[in-house]
């Protein structure tokens, strides 16, 4: 299969080109905002190709998709952090809904006609009517961020691009992945990043967390979602919609309490809150029957092992 891979770079990017090359029988190609691969992805220098493309730059995307003819294309690119998108919501939208348009007209007046995953995000659902009863595909968007906002635009023009060009896009929303190489602007990161440094004598034995520690998230390994991709595009109907996530929710207090259980030291938990952050949604919990009953697809990595993973990949950073 040939496939194209945007933000092959990033966090999910990463994980989806280890998972597809170990695979088999792919050519893959990817663009991301770099020509070269970033140090945790040096690997995989010889798995992809990389160009170095900016979304919006429709000729240079275009060059690029006729280049590599995908059969496939995993759309992972743009604006990914919540707390920021607060701060900078004129690129968040730019990334997140404008680059996503510009990759699907290219497409359109491209001689390709890929099949196309849209990864979408949980968040798109906002605080639940019911909070004890799961999110599935038919609750309605109530995004609570620019960022939550700006991927819920992305997600139904997707769907309108669908009826007109007729592009073939499924969709994907996922609730929180973790795993290693996740940036530690994200809280599970950035605990582990703590507990790591703690233990390495760099940092006082304190966590300072700034996020709502009440908060709840649906979350599974980063590994365990990229396998549901080409799942979904091997069976997903077009035009549809897939929860993608564990179904269990866990506060964001608890898995900072199962990382400090796992340190090698006595630690510390001082909160503050981050102002930007207030109007963040409470509790995402997805309900992922449809997913599971299309592509027969579910989590398998438990979190105390994922948990594990990530501390212990801050801890090989925190050696040098």
């Amino acid at each position: 299969m040939r496939i194209l891979i945007t933000g092959i770079t990033g966090f999910v990017g990463g994980h989806l080109v280890e998972a597809l090359a170990a695979a088999g029988g792919h050519v893959l190609a990817g663009v991301g905002r770099s020509a070269t691969w970033p140090a945790a992805l040096a690997h995989l220098a010889g798995a992809a190709d990389l160009h170095c493309v900016d979304l919006l730059d429709a000729p240079r995307l275009e060059a690029v998709v006729r280049l590599a003819r995908p059969e496939w294309v995993f759309h992972l690119a743009g604006y990914a952090n919540t707390g920021g998108s607060f701060r900078e919501p004129d690129r968040c939208w730019e990334d997140n809904l404008s680059a996503t348009r510009s990759l699907y007209d290219v497409i359109a007046r491209a001689d390709v006609r890929p099949r196309i995953l849209y990864v979408s995000t949980g968040l798109v659902y906002g605080e639940p009517d019911d909070p004890d009863r799961a999110c599935d595909e038919r609750t309605t968007l109530k995004p609570a961020s620019p960022y939550a906002a700006s991927k819920a635009a992305g997600d139904l023009l997707s769907y309108q691009y669908t009826r007109s060009p007729g592009l073939d896009v499924v969709r994907v929303r996922l609730f929180n992945q973790i795993g290693p190489r996740q940036s530690p602007d994200y809280a599970v990161a950035n605990f582990a990043r703590q507990v790591a440094a703690i233990e390495a004598g760099s940092q006082p034995p304190v966590i300072e967390t700034k996020g709502d520690l009440s908060a709840q998230r649906d979350i599974t390994d980063v590994r365990d979602m990229v396998a549901a991709f080409p799942l979904l595009l091997e069976r997903g109907v077009k035009g549809e919609a897939y929860n993608a996530g564990r179904g269990e929710t866990y506060r964001i207090q608890d898995l900072l309490d199962r990382l400090v259980g796992m340190a090698a030291v006595r630690v510390e938990v001082r909160q503050a809150v981050e102002p930007g952050r207030k109007a963040d949604t409470a509790v995402t919990r997805a309900d992922t029957r449809k997913l599971r009953e299309t592509t027969g697809w579910a989590p398998h990595i438990p979190l105390d092992r994922t948990l594990g993973d990530i501390l212990n990949d801050w801890r090989a950073a925190a050696r040098g």
